[in-house]
């Protein structure tokens, strides 16, 4: 039996080992998947903490609780490690790494680098290597493949390898990982066969593409549509305020059309990990093929300037009620890119804190599921979210709208709202001005 009839009879048979590189948001939902449909899994990350806790049943990430991942460890499916030298007795290898922007605006692939080559140096034979981790088309061949091939194996022969881009969305629970479709593309159609035989075990809807990069293309593909149509929502809000129009009726109005359109909704900036930064991978390939990517690039343009736009905003509902910025208490309600989430990564409303201080305002926030923004360096801990709180602030500002938060009490209490999210729909006694 060759490597590939071997590897599909034991993904078929769940008698293969499969690791996960990067255990975070994406990586560890991933890993659970693989343990509860009947493979051993071992995860690996360079962050002893998460190893630590991982081994102990404590999860780390919202989507995963105590209570699915505490079986899964106890019945030695899954276990966590920090050294790579526990992927050389492995079947399929997926992965999961950050895939962040340099300062300069620049991929950076270094994870990516380093798991490729980790896993390079414990042997590739027999094995099947899936990246998830999101990145410009031509990455899985271009940087991947040489590594796992300099040794004199051949691809869709000894060794496996394929894209097939995360999906993962936190905080969602009407999809997951099963109910989504997974799009998957090999280097060879035999890798693609043995990926789709290891991914099939997991989700109900294997998506098979003709090759890794356009895989790759696929979920810049996503999120680029995503930040141009946010883009274009955000600047026909600029254009409905210049107008005396609000954007919210404009975008509600326009969504009872049962075809043709798609609604999207204006807010404070791009936040988390996929949307601000996936399409600019694409805008920097693009670059070296001497090719400006015009929509990308706009739509960063306009979203990245609406914390300025938000800040300018409360500055003016403040100038209306004869105050300055300078010496004002604003409070800013939820710090997370998105409702229901504790992740900040990229957080317009972190952006917002920093400009605001820049004028002088002694800045407040409160977030169900962000106690403090320590790691992001802003010494600003969640303050208790009283009557008191809010009828104390010389400006409120609805910044993240979580589920928990009691609007009707928030629109009662507050003497002068910002509302970025079209979140107050009572008015009460104060002053609520929108985005």
């Amino acid at each position: 039996m060759n490597h590939k009839q071997a590897l599909i009879a034991k993904f078929g048979a769940r008698q293969a080992r499969v690791s996960v590189v990067g255990m975070g948001y994406v990586g560890l939902p991933l890993a659970v998947a693989f343990a509860e449909a009947g493979f051993e899994v071992v995860g690996i990350d360079v962050d002893t903490n998460k190893v630590d806790a991982l081994n102990t049943g404590r999860s780390y990430i919202a989507d995963v609780p105590d209570s699915q991942l505490g079986p899964l460890v106890e019945s030695r499916r899954l276990r966590a490690s920090a050294d790579y030298a526990d992927l050389a007795g492995v079947d399929a290898i997926s992965i999961c790494v950050p895939t962040p922007l340099r300062k300069t605006g620049d991929p950076d692939i270094s994870y990516i680098i380093n798991a490729a080559d980790n896993i390079a140096a414990q042997g590739g034979a027999g094995k099947l290597i899936i990246l998830e981790s999101t990145t410009y088309p031509g990455t899985t061949e271009e940087i991947i493949l040489p590594r796992l091939v300099h040794n004199g194996h051949h691809v869709g022969q000894d060794v496996f390898l394929a894209f097939s881009p995360e999906r993962i969305d936190p905080g969602r629970l009407d999809y997951t990982i099963f109910t989504t479709p997974k799009v998957i593309g090999g280097v060879t159609p035999d890798c693609l066969e043995v990926a789709l035989a290891l991914y099939g075990t997991i989700v109900q809807k294997p998506v098979a593409v003709s090759s890794t990069a356009t895989a790759e293309m696929v979920k810049l593909l996503e999120n680029t549509f995503r930040a141009v149509n946010i883009g274009l929502v955000n600047e026909m809000a600029l254009m409905c305020d210049k107008l005396g129009l609000s954007v919210w009726e404009v975008v509600e109005a326009a969504a009872t059309k049962p075809y043709g359109f798609m609604p999207f909704y204006p807010g404070p900036g791009l936040g988390g990990h996929c949307i601000p930064i996936d399409p600019l991978y694409l805008s920097w390939k693009l670059r070296t093929l001497n090719y400006t990517a015009r929509f990308i690039e706009l739509a960063a343009e306009i979203n990245g300037h609406m914390p300025d736009y938000v800040v300018h905003k409360i500055a003016d509902a403040l100038n209306d009620e004869c105050k300055s910025v300078k010496g004002s208490k604003i409070l800013l309600l939820g710090v997370a890119y998105k409702p229901n989430v504790s992740d900040v990564r990229e957080s317009p409303a972190l952006d917002v804190i920093l400009l605001l201080q820049a004028r002088g305002a002694a800045v407040s926030y409160h977030d169900p599921c962000v106690p403090d923004l320590l790691p992001e360096g802003l010494p600003h801990h969640s303050i208790e979210l009283t009557a008191e709180a809010l009828a104390e602030a010389d400006c409120v500002v609805v910044v993240t709208h979580h589920d928990s938060y009691d609007w009707p009490a928030v629109a009662n209490q507050a003497r002068l709202i910002v509302d970025t999210r079209h979140a107050i729909k009572k008015i009460g006694p104060g002053r609520v001005v929108y985005l």
